[in-house]
C-alpha cells in the first residue's frame, strides 16, 4: 500500500466500518492506545468499536522515534513495558513482520560522572523488576557504537530493548483489528457522551449514536478537551516535538541511543531516524496558564528543555480559541482539525542533522529525506493517566503517555481491556490514578534519563 508520511486528512479513507446501534465497547482514538485496547477486547468476546476523527495514527502515534524501551522508565511503567516487548514480538509474526521490530538495544548515552551515576541509581531500582539494562565504559560504548571521536564517557545499555516503525506498526495493528472483527471507523469524531443515572450510556458520533455502558477515551494531545467538555479537567498539556528521517545511510551504527542533545535509532529503509533528545515547545494557551502550577516541580528539576512558543495556533486543543464546550448537535473542535499536525522546527532540523554527522563522520553526508513535528500529550510527573473515571462511571481515560506511548502501547491496550470488563489488570496502577491531580498526593516525577 502506498503511504504519503505524515498522514493527511485527503482522499477515502481506508476504514469505514458501519456504525452500529450497540456495541459493549467503544474505544475513542485510533493511535497505538486505543487500536491496541480494540484489539485485545475484541479477542476477549466483546464487541467493539474503534473511532478516528482523521486517520488511524495520523497523530504522535506514528511520529514518535520508534523506540519499544524498558530502559529509563519509571518504576511503575517497567511490567507494562515488559509485557508490551512480548507482545509486540507476538504481533509482528502475526502481521509477518510488517511491524518492523527488531531488537536492536538501546543505550543511554552519559557525558560525565554525574550522569553516569544516575543511570546507575536508576539502574540499582530497576534491576530486581526483571531488566536487562547495564552499564557500560567510555571503552566498550565507543565499541558498541563506532564512535571514537564522542564524548561519551559511558553509557547505560539494554540489550533486549527494540525498535518498530511506526508509521507502518499502528495502521498495520487496526488492520489487524479490523480482519478480526473490530468495526473501525475513520474520519468520525467523537462529540459527546450520553449519560443516564451519571453512567454512560451512548457515544454520540458525528454520523450517530452507539448505544454503550462502556468507552475508552485514547485521545492524545485531544483527551483533556474532550473530557473538559464534560466536567472533569486534567492537568494534560501537549508539547511539540520535532523529529527526521535520513535518506539511506551505512548501516554502521545497529542501535538506538540518545544523549542530551541527539537520539538516533535505525530505520527498515536504510536510514536513521533523529531527533533533538529533550527539545521540545510548549505553545502558551489557557490549560497552559491554568496548570502551570503542577508542572512547577517539573520546571524547577530542569532536565526538560522546554521552549514556550508564544500562542497555540488556531485549532490546537489548546489554543485561545478553540471552543471548551459544545452541543451534540454541534461542529466540534476534532472535526476543525482532524489530525493535529505540527511543522518541524527547521532549526533544529539542521543542527540535529550536524550533530550525527559529527559523532559519526564515516557515514559522510547526511542527507534528509523527510522531517516532521508531533504534539506529545504530557503530565506533570512524566507518567500516564490510565483509570476509571470516577465522575463518569462507565469511561476509562488512558493518556498522557509523555512520549512513552508507542513502545508501551501494547502492554497498557492489554490492560485496559481488562479494565473495560471488569478484570484485574494484572499490574499495579496506582501510579497512574486520576485522582493524584486532586487529593492532595504529592506529585513525584518520574525519570528522565
Amino acid at each position: 500500500m502506498s503511504v504519503v508520511f505524515p498522514f493527511r486528512d485527503e482522499g477515502p479513507v481506508e476504514h469505514q466500518g458501519a456504525l452500529p446501534e450497540a456495541a459493549d465497547l467503544v474505544v475513542i482514538g485510533g493511535g497505538v492506545i486505543g487500536t491496541c485496547t480494540a484489539l485485545f477486547a475484541n479477542r476477549a468476546g466483546l464487541k467493539v468499536v474503534l473511532l478516528e476523527k482523521g486517520r488511524i495514527a495520523a497523530e504522535q502515534s506514528s511520529r514518535n522515534w520508534g523506540w519499544i524501551r524498558v530502559q529509563g522508565r519509571d518504576m511503575a511503567e517497567i511490567p507494562v513495558a515488559l509485557e508490551a516487548q512480548q507482545l509486540w514480538q507476538e504481533l509482528d509474526t502475526l502481521c509477518e513482520g510488517r511491524l518492523g521490530t527488531r531488537t536492536v538495544g538501546v543505550g543511554y548515552l552519559a557525558k560525565s560522572a554525574s550522569e553516569m551515576d544516575a543511570f546507575a541509581s536508576w539502574l540499582e531500582e530497576a534491576r530486581p523488576l526483571g531488566v536487562s539494562s547495564e552499564l557500560l565504559d567510555a571503552e566498550a560504548t565507543k565499541a558498541q557504537l563506532g564512535a571514537t571521536n564522542s564524548p561519551w564517557v559511558g553509557m547505560l545499555h539494554t540489550p533486549t530493548d527494540m525498535k518498530g516503525e511506526p508509521w507502518q506498526a499502528v495502521p498495520e495493528l487496526a488492520r489487524l483489528a479490523a480482519s478480526e472483527g473490530v468495526i473501525v471507523r475513520e474520519r468520525c469524531a467523537v462529540r459527546g457522551l450520553e449519560r443516564s443515572a451519571g453512567r454512560v450510556s451512548g457515544v454520540v458520533t458525528e454520523a450517530g449514536t452507539i448505544r454503550c455502558e462502556r468507552a475508552v477515551l485514547s485521545g492524545g494531545a485531544w483527551s483533556g478537551l474532550f473530557l473538559k467538555r464534560h466536567g472533569v479537567t486534567i492537568p494534560q498539556l501537549s508539547v511539540r516535538s520535532t523529529a527526521m528521517a535520513t535518506a539511506p545511510l551505512p548501516q554502521l551504527v545497529n542501535k538506538a541511543a540518545v544523549d542530551d542533545v541527539l537520539a538516533f535509532r535505525p530505520r527498515a529503509d536504510g536510514g536513521y531516524t533523529l531527533a533533538p533528545s529533550a527539545f521540545s515547545e510548549l505553545f502558551l494557551g489557557p490549560d497552559a496558564v491554568r496548570h502551570a502550577r503542577p508542572y512547577l516541580t517539573l520546571a524547577r528539576q530542569g532536565s526538560f528543555d522546554v521552549h514556550f512558543r508564544a500562542k497555540a495556533p488556531a485549532g490546537y486543543p489548546d489554543a485561545w480559541g478553540t471552543p471548551r464546550s459544545w452541543r451534540d448537535d454541534e461542529e466540534t473542535p476534532f472535526e476543525r482539525m482532524r489530525i493535529l499536525s505540527p511543522a518541524p522546527n527547521a532549526g533544529k532540523v539542521a543542527s540535529t542533522r550536524a550533530q550525527f554527522a559529527q559523532h559519526f563522520p564515516e557515514m559522510g553526508e547526511v542527507p534528509l529525506q523527510a522531517s516532521w513535528a508531533g504534539m506529545i500529550d504530557v503530565m506533570p510527573d512524566v507518567v500516564p493517566v490510565v483509570d476509571h473515571v470516577a465522575q463518569i462511571p462507565g469511561l476509562i481515560v488512558a493518556t498522557g503517555m509523555c512520549g512513552h506511548g508507542f513502545g508501551i502501547g501494547p502492554g497498557f491496550g492489554r490492560v485496559v481491556a481488562d479494565m473495560a470488563q471488569g478484570r484485574e489488570p494484572g499490574h499495579d496502577l496506582t501510579r497512574f490514578r486520576l485522582s493524584r491531580f486532586s487529593d492532595g498526593s504529592k506529585l513525584v516525577p518520574g525519570p528522565n534519563l
